[in-house]
């Protein structure tokens, strides 16, 4: 393959990857208000949280989780501070005291 060919598609790789990390909404550009209602309108949404993170957030009563998972309150960072919403995560066992 051609030089020019590699580098060709190389540079469209990283276009793609870039692209697609630009295109996932990131709550700390959001008010809380707009986050929930993005995650509200959605069901289920993929938002960017930090300049590494990122996770799968769900309406509080929903059936987007898969069992064992269940929706379980989370802290995102916002524009106008911390905010909660929801992911799925599977529930601590009850432990007897």
């Amino acid at each position: 393959m051609p030089m020019g060919k590699i580098t060709l598609c190389a540079a469209a790789a990283l276009l793609a990857a870039t692209s697609f990390a630009d295109a996932r909404p990131d709550t700390r550009k959001m008010t809380c208000a707009q986050t929930r209602d993005l995650i509200r309108s959605e069901r289920a949404v993929v938002l960017t949280t930090g300049p590494n993170t990122y996770d799968r957030y769900v309406q509080q009563f929903s059936n987007e989780c898969i069992a064992p998972d269940v929706p379980m309150a989370d802290y995102v960072p916002t524009s106008d501070g911390q905010c909660m919403v929801y992911l799925c995560k599977e529930p601590s066992p009850m432990v007897p005291d």
